[in-house]
């Protein structure tokens, strides 16, 4: 499970530093180089998803999609200093637990 969890931690981080990156490029005027470290990042985080030990592409992407948000809502916070309100946790605690019952939960096949 910890290995999940840092598996996606990484992917979260490739997407979010690539797209910030991108974002600074294209509307904040910052030189070409971060768009081109903020693409090559993008790619790497289309690999990393793929390291998962979970069967499903589509559970595994699903379920990432709940750790993006939080992840998100945590980057907002500490690099762009939007402190959360408490909708955003709500929100952010709501996916967690989505993201809990989609990957952990008892199946039977």
């Amino acid at each position: 499970m910890m290995i999940s969890i840092f598996i996606f931690m990484i992917a979260g981080l490739a997407e979010i530093g690539g797209g910030y990156l991108v974002w600074l490029w294209l509307r904040e005027g910052r030189p070409y180089g971060y768009g081109i470290a903020g693409s090559l990042i993008l790619v790497l985080y289309g690999v990393i998803p793929t390291l998962q030990q979970f069967p499903s592409f589509g559970r595994v992407y699903a379920a990432y999609g709940g750790v993006f948000v939080i992840m998100a809502v945590l980057w907002g916070w500490g690099i762009d200093k939007k402190t959360p309100d408490v909708y955003d946790w709500i929100g952010a605690l709501l996916c967690l637990a989505g993201v809990a019952v989609m990957l952990w939960a008892p199946r039977n096949g």
